[in-house]
């Protein structure tokens, strides 16, 4: 095992991968931009290294100074996390060149399904069933487009080869809308990935996302563990997940399983990878993509499975193979549902919310974990992805965990910016969620964002409390005071009920909407 690995990331991941290694006997090495120097990522490593300014393209997406941090620190390997570099095959190359392990796949298989059209063509071959599509289209050749699109059939997708987070993404509805979603398509995948290159694919709709995760070893060994139901998303993004999936028996499971491994095995797979999937109302499945790195959303899969992914990883990495588990038939324990917490006005249309972090009150109880960055007096920054941590819960049904969830919402507290908290009280409190009567295009065809006084009733009591406030101030600032004494109790009180009512006002209530 190694003695020490560098971390090549930040926030609440960064975190996660400390903890294992703490409990490993790891020491830790984390890097750092200066608006991240007091960070709880920096804190807790047993070394830290500055490698630069905010903007992530001068500090973590540098390979350089990560690979110059490593070889000062006397890091044996290189932990990725998610995100920044942790799927590009250059830095697996850089870390291969400089003598440093790279705990992720190897960048040849990387290349294989970081781009989607040949991870596609994989697919084919290795006999994983995949959606319709075409691979050979060119934004200059329109007719050609066309021709193809029109065998597919409408609606369709037109999606960026090396995409990623939804972006490079758009929806075709007739072939007249299709030249130009070609080229807009093309254009962001250009800017967002240095790379134009477009595909066509059929629009599976209502359809779910479900992803499997896999690990697989040096020696050619492949494992499944289960499916996520990931379904819920905003932009193509997810904002909440869970596991097992409501939609999945026993039988679609075991073919999921296999139809993840047989993808791992065609590319000469090895550590954590997550094979995602369509699922379309007759529950056929079909390839969507693979990510080769471990997931936002991993800890659903930890909890119903009973496995410490990072472990598996750092273990594998260090050419060690995969335990001898009875994965394989694959019988989840219970079950378990993450939200991500993000720093963003769920009233406003998500705008992102950054700044001071005043207080933070974390839940807690049986089935609670909570993975985050966050600690009084965090100044969140403005260059970053806007999630701020994960908040998981596991119970022994989905009824119970959902119900978990939403006393966890309301047990955490986090007073300074803006949160996503109040949207996920209200999808918890939906009644299509609640029953599993969802796809991948729900949340933005038929979920309504209610109210602030609709989504919590003590909403209407604050604003209440503020006005009545209000107007003890203006009648306190225009009457003089017959006792000195009395005075100052009554306007510290009232000042107390001003600060109270201007924090809610706005968002109304500052407990789940901070």
């Amino acid at each position: 095992m190694f003695k020490r690995v560098l971390i090549a990331n930040r926030g609440e991941i960064a975190l996660r991968i400390q903890r294992t290694c703490r409990e490993l006997g790891i020491e830790t090495v984390a890097v750092y931009s200066e608006p991240d120097r007091n960070s709880l990522h920096v804190r807790n490593a047993d070394h830290a290294i500055c490698i630069g300014p905010g903007p992530a393209l001068e500090s973590y997406l540098v390979i350089e100074k990560i690979i110059d941090a490593a070889v000062q620190s006397g890091a044996e390997a290189i932990h990725p996390g998610y995100g920044f570099l942790s799927e590009n095959s250059d830095f697996a190359d850089a870390c291969d060149s400089a003598n440093i392990t790279f705990i992720g796949p190897p960048s040849s298989a990387m290349k294989d399904m970081g781009d989607k059209v040949s991870a596609r063509q994989l697919m084919e071959k290795a006999g994983v069933p995949v959606v319709p599509g075409a691979e050979d289209i060119k934004v200059d050749d329109i007719e050609s487009a066309k021709n193809a699109a029109t065998k597919i059939g409408f609606p369709l997708m037109v999606k960026a080869s090396a995409g990623g987070g939804g972006r490079g993404i758009r929806l075709v509805q007739k072939i007249e809308d299709l030249e130009n979603a070609m080229r807009q398509s093309a254009s962001e995948a250009q800017s967002s990935f240095g790379n134009p290159t477009i595909f066509l694919e059929k629009y599976v709709s209502p359809a779910r996302h479900i992803e499997v995760q896999i690990m697989a070893d040096g020696e050619g060994n492949v494992r499944a563990f289960g499916e996520r139901e990931c379904s819920i998303q905003r932009r193509h993004q997810k904002v909440i997940e869970e596991a097992p999936s409501i939609a999945v028996t026993p039988e679609i499971r075991k073919k999921l399983c296999q139809a993840a491994e047989l993808a791992a095995l065609s590319c000469g797979y090895k550590n954590a990878g997550t094979v995602e999937f369509l699922m379309g109302p007759d529950s056929e499945f079909y390839f969507l993509e693979m990510n080769a790195r471990l997931q936002v959303e991993h800890p659903v899969t930890e909890l119903v499975y009973g496995v410490d992914l990072v472990a598996l990883q750092l273990s594998i990495a260090s050419g060690g193979t995969l335990p001898d588990m009875d994965i394989g038939e694959l019988h989840p324990k219970g079950w378990a549902i993450e939200a991500r917490i993000n720093g963003e006005n769920a009233y406003k249309n998500f705008v992102p919310s950054i700044g001071l972090i005043n207080h933070v009150t974390l839940p807690s109880g049986p089935g609670v974990r909570f993975d985050s960055m966050l600690y009084d007096g965090l100044d969140v920054p403005p260059f970053y992805d806007s999630m701020l941590g994960k908040l998981i819960v596991w119970a022994e049904d989905r009824d119970l965990a959902i119900k978990r969830l939403m006393r966890a919402l309301n047990d955490l507290l986090i007073v300074g910016i803006e949160t996503n908290i109040p949207f996920h009280k209200a999808l918890l409190n939906n009644s299509d969620f609640q029953t599993g009567n969802f796809h991948t295009g729900w949340l933005e065809e038929k979920f309504i964002m209610p109210s602030l006084e609709e989504n919590d009733p003590r909403a209407k009591t604050a604003l209440i409390v503020a006005a009545v406030a209000q107007h003890l101030q203006k009648v306190a600032n225009s009457s003089p005071s017959t006792n000195n004494a009395t005075s100052k109790w009554v306007q510290a009180s009232r000042h107390s009920a001003v600060n109270i009512s201007s924090r809610q006002r706005g968002s109304a209530w500052r407990r789940g909407t901070a």
